[in-house]
């Protein structure tokens, strides 16, 4: 468990082996992760990992699988804030699988570590999750988002007369947002191959070990999967004075 270790870890796990489909034709050439955000000149992964580094962390392993030579090559130029290293899947190993793959590459097995998904764009105190994460004992915290409802929401009483109209409306559920704090003991608890989130999260949601930390109050976060999300989060960027 993690109460005898650091609450802050100081190394992560990037997934960034997806094809990206619905980003089409932006990910023909390049994994997701390298899309970049228009007005910005930075590939997804490269604010991620500047987050990252902003954070705490001195070292990431990045697990490629599309297009990985391309994420590969940029990685080698790019001037980065922290140390990465580069894991192939030369087979599927299904997400959880895959995710232990790459932790077998952090540099402290014995140490807890951060990890997220290549195609999230968030800002908010990693900090305050892996301290929420180290109060509660947990082998595993998620973050939560609230992300806004694409429609504009009606409004009515309970006689059906229309009260109001909403436009994108915070949504009424939490969702995974993508970014998570896990002590040492969880990877062994990863299966070999397979999705963690069908085996090893409603085992340790049985078992109390398993946290949900939602994101504060103001904290930005976008999930980048199609080419809305993209001009969406260069107009946010924008609106936010860069």
């Amino acid at each position: 468990m993690t109460g005898a270790q650091h609450p802050h870890p100081t190394q992560a796990v990037v997934l960034a082996g997806g094809q990206g489909s619905r980003l089409r034709p932006y990910t023909d050439d390049r994994p997701k992760p390298m899309v970049e955000i228009p007005g910005t000149g930075t590939p997804i992964i490269g604010h991620q990992l500047n987050w990252l580094a902003e954070e705490g962390v001195t070292d990431a392993v990045v697990s490629c699988g599309h297009l990985a030579g391309v994420l590969q090559e940029w990685l080698d130029r790019a001037q980065l804030p922290l140390h990465v290293t580069t894991v192939v899947e030369t087979e599927p190993l299904g997400r959880g699988g895959g995710l232990k793959y790459a932790a077998g590459s952090l540099p402290r097995p014995d140490e807890p570590w951060y990890a997220t998904n290549g195609d999230i764009w968030t800002r908010f105190p990693l900090r305050e999750m892996a301290a929420f994460h180290h109060e509660r004992d947990a082998e595993a915290t998620l973050a939560l988002a609230r992300p806004r409802i694409p429609w504009g929401a009606v409004e009515t009483d309970a006689f059906g007369h229309v009260l109001d109209f909403i436009e994108s409306p915070p949504s009424p559920y939490l969702i995974n947002a993508g970014v998570y704090v896990f002590s040492a003991a969880f990877t062994e608890l990863l299966p070999d191959r397979g999705d963690h989130e069908r085996t090893t999260f409603p085992r340790l949601a049985r078992e109390r070990r398993l946290a949900g930390f939602p994101l504060p109050q103001g904290s930005y976060w976008r999930a980048i999967d199609t080419a809305k999300d993209l001009s969406e989060a260069a107009k946010e960027l924008s609106a936010h004075g860069g």
